[in-house]
């Protein structure tokens, strides 16, 4: 074969076959016969060929579209989990539409898949996305450990929105959960409050490697004019347990992610705001009015899908050697369950 890089025009001369056999071949494709295939890709890797995943998209878009200007496509895939909460939604809803906005400035668009539970099979996603000539995927948070490691990603480049995936293990973007929490301490701190209590569902602090809780506590242990609460960790967060936990620690100002607390800390006799604080560790799942922080999913969505798309214009499929992790931090956002000014101090 000769020295300049094969295409599928020089592979297919040299075994003697058509240009479609040998990309139908390369593909997986049924319609080829399976020692072909093999002989196919066997010639393929010696040969030191890669298929550029942008070009296949673009000739399975155009025989669709009927030559109309082409778009490349990504998915958006969810994982249809039956014990993930529902407030949860409200977060991947804008997660896909930070990723779709940004996609259509980039010339792609994004369609969505559910897999799992009520979803689609992996093995389905996988002939579904191949057949459509989709090779870039974004991985919407998982409650659970996702596993996706049965898709041909030999075919595909993934990006996974949240902390750790390791079935495969690929590139992310996530919220800087360490830094966020960090940030809104100080803001508590500046505001006079000196006791702050932090109550999590366990599950919730385990999927982050503990990055909330190491958090808390290093801001405790670093400010020595900060009273120690000991946070409340329970596989279930319950007006009985917080009730408990509220009573015997007396934090001034509570942090944590369900505003159903506010509720809970009114009927222990606090005041919210004048003499207690409540602030939320994800706006988008509050149900009432709060302060806060504000994850920033449009922004995570969009950074997911630049680069998923600059993967894809490098051609590199496949898991990566070295999966890399990008986080934005939080946005704080004021609101009306915490005081205004040092001046409005519980001082009881």
């Amino acid at each position: 074969m000769s020295a300049s890089a094969p295409t599928l025009r020089s592979l297919a001369k040299v075994l003697g076959l058509s240009r479609t056999t040998v990309s139908d071949a390369l593909r997986g494709s049924k319609r080829v016969d399976p020692d072909t295939v093999l002989r196919v890709k066997k010639a393929a890797r010696e040969a030191g060929y890669r298929r550029n995943p942008l070009a296949g998209a673009l000739m399975s878009e155009l025989r669709r579209s009927r030559g109309s200007a082409f778009r490349g496509v990504l998915a958006a895939i969810d994982f249809n989990e039956p014990d993930r909460p529902d407030d949860a939604l409200r977060y991947h809803r804008e997660l896909v539409t930070g990723a779709e906005e940004r996609a259509v400035e980039l010339g792609f668009k994004v369609e969505k898949f559910s897999v799992g539970h009520a979803g689609v099979s992996v093995q389905r996603l996988d002939s579904i996305l191949q057949s459509r000539g989709i090779n870039g995927v974004i991985l919407l948070p998982a409650w659970d450990e996702p596993d996706l490691s049965n898709l041909d990603w030999t075919q595909f480049a993934g990006i996974y929105t949240d902390y750790i995936i390791e079935r495969p293990a690929l590139h992310s973007v996530c919220p800087d959960h360490y830094r966020s929490l960090l940030a809104a301490l100080q803001r508590l701190a500046a505001l006079g409050y000196r006791k702050p209590g932090l109550f999590l569902k366990k599950h919730q602090d385990e999927r982050l490697q503990y990055r909330w809780g190491a958090a808390f506590r290093a801001f405790q242990e670093s400010h020595p004019d900060i009273v120690a609460v000991p946070p409340l960790f329970a596989d279930t967060i319950t007006p009985e347990n917080f009730t408990k936990w509220f009573r015997r620690h007396s934090p001034d100002v509570v942090v944590g992610h369900s505003t159903d607390a506010i509720q809970w800390m009114e009927d222990c006799g606090a005041k919210v705001p004048a003499t207690h604080g409540f602030a939320c560790l994800n706006a988008h799942m509050k149900t009432r009015p709060c302060a806060g922080l504000d994850l920033q999913p449009r922004t995570l969505g969009a950074r997911a899908a630049e680069l998923l798309i600059a993967q894809l214009q490098r051609n590199e499929t496949g898991i990566p050697e070295w999966p890399s992790t990008t986080t934005i931090p939080g946005r704080w956002m004021d609101g009306p369950t915490l005081r205004t000014s040092v001046s409005a101090r519980n001082t009881t």
